[in-house]
C-alpha cells in the first residue's frame, strides 16, 4: 500500500506504537526484516519519535540511553515512499531535543560510511570509536 501524500506529516515523541505498524515500516524500509517484537525494546528506551501520515507510521528512530549523559540513536527508518524528503533529518532532530529534555549530554551514532553525509547533516561530527562483534 503506497503512503497518502495529501495527510499532513505528524511527528510524535513517544507515541503508543503497535508490533505491526512497526514491522510494516521495517518490512518495507528494510529487505530481509524478519517480523519479531518492539515491546521489550521500548520498554527500554529513553525515547522514541514516530512519524505518521495519517494512520500510517512512515518514520522511526530510537533512543537508548545509559541512565547519564550518553544517548545513542538506534534504528533511524523512513519509509521508501517518503525517503529524499527531509524526514530522517527531522526524526533525528526531533530524537536529539528529546535526548537533551530527558538529560542526555552527549547522543551517539553508528552507521555505515555511506549514511555519513545524512548523520553530518543531521549535526553529527565523526568520531574514532570501537567496536566489538559478540
Amino acid at each position: 500500500m503506497d503512503v497518502d501524500d495529501s495527510s499532513p506529516l505528524v511527528l510524535a515523541a513517544r507515541p503508543d506504537l503497535t508490533d505491526a505498524d512497526l514491522n510494516e515500516l521495517f518490512s518495507a524500509s528494510w529487505p530481509g526484516h524478519q517480523p519479531s517484537s518492539f515491546e521489550p525494546k521500548l520498554a527500554r528506551s529513553l525515547t522514541w519519535i514516530a512519524a505518521h501520515r495519517g494512520d500510517r507510521l512512515v518514520g522511526y528512530v530510537n533512543v537508548v540511553g545509559d541512565g547519564g549523559a550518553h544517548a545513542f540513536i538506534l534504528d533511524t527508518t523512513v519509509h521508501p515512499d517518503e525517503r529524499r524528503k527531509g524526514l530522517g533529518v527531522q526524526l533525528v532532530e526531533a530524537a536529539a531535543r528529546e535526548a537533551k529534555a530527558c538529560g542526555a549530554h552527549w547522543l551517539h551514532v553508528d552507521y555505515e560510511p555511506h549514511l555519513e553525509a545524512f548523520y553530518q547533516q543531521c549535526g553529527f561530527q565523526p568520531t574514532a570509536a570501537g567496536l566489538m562483534r559478540l
